[in-house]
């Protein structure tokens, strides 16, 4: 029996018995309710009672069922489990819909099963950070066991071309030894982010404060569907604006004025990425800055305030703590492009702060470090979980710093309406 037609009786017996619990115990709760007995819930909330707590213990044999499969366990069969679970799922109904009485609080149990439900979903999301980080930790350890870690830290060379031989044991005596200096590679990667930052804060903000501000909602319907579109667009049709449009226009402009700029440059590609993340600053200040009452401009006005200084000193300070998580949302974004710093500024890992040189960024890296055929323990491809540490440290403090701005305008943001 196919794996397909498996899942199809899986479903086919739990959809049909949790309908039929819904229908068996709305249609008893409302057969009581007409004998005049007083009922703790409505007969609805009987119903998702009995067709929750009927799916539950289905979904939870075969969820036990696959996990022991996973974890290597091929004892039980995938026909018997499925058996297994649908018959549990029968028992579990046949009890409910006995259960059903006037004492029954179903609205507090149904309550209690969604609230878990949304519990554990967060702890999967925050598991799954966790397991993340670790897999990410114990494979950098593995790579600082072969590396110095201040010399990753603090180098300012990377060149491990002969990392691979190293690992496999064939490097030649008199071969250059393998360098992971990692200063230059963060160094493009934070100088391309801060000149793709330069480029879309102020239009982003701008563009909402317009929208929300100035223009009409006329206006704003027909705008900002229309910036919101370069959030859809991929990054790779980026990447060839950026090297061939962008790149170009660069060059042509520099020679003009007597300087010299290579066709794969930093500030190509940092002009095209902060295009790309204009969306993430404009659409959500926009929503920010909407939210701001009008009671707040109406007092200003009312103390003698223009519009533009309502918006300078009533509006945007209101909306900071918005704006600042718009402006973080933007700068992971841009840490963690990869296809426009490939196709326009290339992937040599150059220490200088000329923004008309070639240089490249840490996901770069990591993408070109685990593809190939290299083996999965030599020092080049374990790079790969040094370099995804650190930058998962520094979007960690990035964080950390966000929040404690964006608390401390909340704080001033209550004292001044008190």
């Amino acid at each position: 029996m196919s794996t397909q037609t498996l899942y199809l009786i899986f479903f086919g017996g739990l959809f049909p018995l949790m309908f039929l619990g819904y229908i068996l115990g709305r249609q008893k709760a409302i057969a009581m309710r007409s004998q005049g007995i007083k009922m703790h819930s409505q007969p609805d909330q009987y119903g998702w009672f009995s067709a929750l707590y009927t799916g539950l213990p289905i979904i939870m044999v075969g969820v036990c069922g696959v996990f022991l499969y996973l974890f290597g366990f091929h004892a039980i069969p995938f026909p018997m489990l499925i058996a297994a679970s649908l018959g549990v799922g029968a028992l579990s109904l046949v009890f409910l819909i006995k259960n059903v009485k006037a004492t029954t609080k179903a609205r507090d149990l149904v309550e209690d099963l969604i609230k878990g439900l949304l519990i554990t979903a967060s702890l999967v999301s925050v598991l799954t950070t966790f397991g993340i980080l670790l897999s990410i930790i114990f494979e950098a350890l593995q790579f600082f066991k072969m590396q110095s870690f201040f010399n990753f830290l603090f180098g300012l060379e990377w060149a491990p071309d002969t990392a691979f031989l190293e690992g496999a044991g064939r490097a030649d005596a008199g071969a250059a030894e393998a360098k992971f200096g990692a200063v230059p590679i963060f160094a493009g990667t934070f100088y391309i982010t801060v000149i793709a930052m330069m480029v879309a804060i102020p239009i982003g903000l701008m563009s909402a404060i317009f929208m929300s501000e100035y223009a009409s909602s006329k206006v704003r319907a027909q705008v900002k569907p229309f910036l919101e579109i370069l959030a859809g667009i991929p990054t790779v049709v980026y990447g060839f604006f950026a090297a061939l449009t962008v790149a170009p226009f660069v060059v042509k402009v520099c020679n003009l004025v007597g300087l010299e700029a290579q066709y794969q440059n930093a500030l190509s590609s940092g002009i095209v990425m902060g295009i790309m993340i204009i969306p993430f600053i404009s659409s959500l200040s926009d929503d920010v800055i909407s939210s701001v009452p009008q009671s707040m401009r109406n007092g200003a006005y009312a103390l003698g305030m223009n519009q533009a200084e309502t918006i300078r000193f009533v509006v945007l300070p209101s909306a900071m703590p918005g704006i600042i998580a718009s402006m973080l949302l933007a700068v992971s974004r841009a840490l963690g492009e990869t296809m426009i710093v490939v196709m326009a500024a290339g992937l040599r890992p150059n220490l200088t702060l000329n923004p008309l040189e070639d240089m490249t960024t840490v996901t770069v890296k990591i993408v070109e470090a685990l593809t190939g055929d290299q083996e999965f323990n030599n020092p080049l491809t374990l790079s790969a979980f040094a370099l995804g540490l650190v930058l998962f440290v520094v979007t960690l403090v990035i964080n950390i710093i966000s929040v404690s701005t964006i608390r401390s305008f909340h704080r001033k943001y209550k004292v001044s309406t008190l």
